[in-house]
């Protein structure tokens, strides 16, 4: 499947307007425009660690056609990045379907592995810009970094073929919604796999804490979180509709973390859509360091982390995230948000 977000029917040297409402310089009719396709197919937070390199490779290539190949169900957060002409559906490292155009330059922002260069060289690139790998010698490209954040990973990658890319460079543009709606606390007790989960128990004895010094508290997720959601909410003492999990779209539920006072979450992707709006948020991390994924220091958010490593995937508590307690979330809240708890 293919989302196109700006007009495919732009004569030459013509300004658009994208989704997002900004203002694109395309070459031409999309026939005669050159292809670039980009590999990102991973999750959200993935999606959002990769915008400065994707606002360079806009920059630097203004008159290509930018395919962001990555989960359809990213799509509607897309436009927010602008500078990306279409989505194409893909999961993980490829496969890449047809376009139906030659590719000109294809990107490897996904990874480093021999998955996602076979996936890009299928498309028959002109160019490839990859990470190098012994399986692929005429992938020619710098060696993986390890220990270094992911957004930094992308764009010095860029960086080593001649494009800038700012990695501050992370805020999106704020939805418009019909409805925007009160300031809430966000609590987002879920995360994709449970060595990055708080305890529920924990994050329900947060939620009731700042409920009862006077703030709306919602509790997010997807649907698959609902029942999580839910039991957080019940032991917070919070109304059922308090919980938000599986009742909003992605662009719903940006538009909540947008104007949220405060986020409450683990190391997942809705931490990284709070530095994406400069929302104040407090981020819990565990097995994975923070300097390889947290929020950029320069924002009003708290990173809590016990120092330690684990394996990320784990299907038990990571013991460093149980060494974050309650009453270092509600102190790190109170200073975010300037007001005292009890």
């Amino acid at each position: 499947m293919r989302v196109p977000l700006v007009p495919e029917h732009a004569s030459p040297l013509e300004t658009v307007t994208d989704a997002g409402g900004r203002s694109v310089d395309v070459a031409g009719p999309v026939e005669e425009r050159p292809v670039m396709v980009v590999l990102r197919g991973l999750g959200l937070g993935d999606l959002l660690t990769v915008v400065p390199a994707l606002r360079a490779l806009r920059r630097s290539h203004p008159g290509h056609r930018i395919v962001l190949a990555t989960p359809s169900a990213l799509a509607p957060l897309v436009p927010l990045i602008g500078g990306v002409d279409e989505v194409c559906d893909v999961s993980g490292p490829g496969h890449v379907p047809p376009l139906g155009r030659r590719v000109d330059v294809a990107v490897n922002l996904h990874g480093g592995g021999p998955h996602s260069i076979a996936a890009l060289h299928r498309t028959g690139p002109a160019r490839l810009l990859t990470h190098g790998h012994p399986a692929f010698p005429d992938a020619y490209g710098p060696d993986w970094p390890h220990g270094v954040h992911e957004v930094r990973r992308w764009c010095d990658l860029l960086g080593w073929y001649g494009i800038g890319a700012d990695p501050a460079d992370l805020e999106l543009e704020r939805p418009r919604l019909d409805d925007e709606g009160p300031r809430p606390v966000v609590i987002h007790p879920g995360a994709a796999y449970p060595a990055r989960r708080w305890p529920p128990e924990r994050f329900a004895l947060v939620a009731a804490e700042l409920r009862d010094n006077g703030h709306e508290v919602v509790v997010t997720g997807n649907e698959k979180e609902r029942d999580l959601a839910e039991r957080v909410a019940l032991l917070a003492g919070l109304p059922s509709t308090s919980v938000l999990a599986g009742r909003t779209g992605l662009l719903e539920l940006a538009g909540l973390v947008a104007r949220a006072r405060l986020v409450v979450c683990g190391d997942t992707g809705v931490a990284h859509l709070a530095a994406a709006f400069v929302t104040p948020s407090v981020v819990l991390f565990g097995p994975v360091a923070p300097s390889r994924w947290g929020p950029p220091p320069t924002g009003p958010h708290t990173v809590l982390w016990a120092g330690g490593l684990g394996d990320p995937y784990g299907y038990e508590t990571d013991p460093g995230l149980l060494e974050i307690g309650v009453w270092d979330v509600l102190d790190a809240a109170a200073r975010l948000m300037g007001v005292g708890v009890r």
